[in-house]
């Protein structure tokens, strides 16, 4: 059903995720190749990251625990362990040769009206939605059974709201906060270069960025497969759930205006410049193009990305052996 205050609130730290570590550390929000770095050669930066995310279930399991994503059950057959892994082997390979996933492309790519980025969502969005649409020809989900028109708005009553919205600035205010008074307490010579990746700041930065990723992930209900897999029954409009289109109104949007405002002239925070990729559409060719539209058909026959992923890893262990596993041998190949 569509959740219209849940993932704007969700969709805000979404972005408050990505800003931080850009304009603190000059550095894009790209799960897969964080996922990929921290499986090949980990790195205080990219445990940081994935620590964070892992983080992000404690204040929800503690102060509100209906926000908690409630996942499909773990495979139970070998028949499901193989398809679980051959998913995550193909999004690997796929976001690989695509240089990104959801969170790269979408996110930070269209917030930075990056062309690139442009093609690669405009490749594995309609991909995802059609092999959603053979794979699954009812496009009924564990959330949008069809008995009443997945569009209708629910709301949350008005202690978790509350309760949300508390926490989602406390979060935000936390982010943009701690890694200066840590910067301050520390070298700040330390904290600006570009050579010291394991500055208590930048660290702080890394930490902070992941726990508020990982937050907004549960929260808009992006980190849950059905949410997923009911907004890309678009056009069949009584099957659709339209919630996650909130994440481009309060995600990428905000993106998109605050790098407009700030400009990437000057440095970000704790670093000497930004690392922001170079490549441009002339960079474009058909590993690139084929790489996305392989993520978007594994995207589009379970509803996982890597963020998601990760935080189902942590949920269900046996769940994330397979398909972190997959991932990891489909990046190699």
């Amino acid at each position: 059903m569509f959740t219209p205050v849940e993932t704007s609130i969700g969709a805000l730290l979404l972005h408050q995720a990505t800003s931080v570590l850009l304009f603190q550390n000059g550095t894009i929000l790209g799960v897969s190749g964080f996922l990929r770095s921290v499986l090949n050669s980990p790195t205080k930066s990219t445990i940081a990251f994935f620590a964070g995310m892992a983080a992000s279930f404690v204040p929800l399991k503690l102060f509100i625990p209906e926000l908690l994503t409630s996942y499909p059950a773990a495979p139970s057959t070998i028949q499901q362990a193989i398809v679980t892994a051959g998913v995550g082997a193909l999004v690997g390979w796929g976001t690989k040769l695509s240089n990104g996933c959801t969170s790269g492309h979408m996110l930070c790519g269209l917030g930075r009206l990056s062309a690139r980025s442009a093609i690669a969502v405009a490749t594995f969005f309609p991909l995802a939605i059609l092999t959603h649409h053979l794979v699954h020809p009812s496009l009924l989900t564990d959330l949008c059974t069809g008995t009443t028109p997945c569009y209708t708005p629910i709301y949350p009553s008005a202690t978790t709201t509350k309760s949300l919205l508390l926490l989602a600035a406390l979060a935000i205010y936390t982010s943009r906060t701690l890694p200066t008074l840590l910067s301050q307490s520390t070298n700040p010579s330390d904290d600006k270069s570009a050579s010291n990746p394991n500055a208590p700041a930048r660290l702080a930065t890394l930490f902070l960025s992941g726990l508020e990723f990982g937050l907004g992930l549960h929260i808009t209900q992006m980190s849950h497969p059905s949410k997923v897999l009911s907004f890309l029954s678009f056009p069949r409009l009584h099957l659709w759930d339209p919630s996650l289109a909130l994440v481009l109104l309060f995600a990428v949007l905000p993106n998109a205006l605050e790098i407009r405002l700030r400009g990437l002239d000057a440095p970000p925070l704790f670093s000497d410049r930004f690392d922001i990729p170079k490549k441009t559409v002339a960079d474009t060719d058909w590993k690139f193009v084929l790489g996305a539209a392989a993520f978007g058909v594994g995207w589009g026959l379970t509803g996982t990305c890597p963020g998601p992923a990760v935080l189902r890893a942590v949920a269900q262990p046996g769940w994330g052996i397979l398909w972190v596993g997959g991932f990891w041998v489909g990046g190699r190949v």
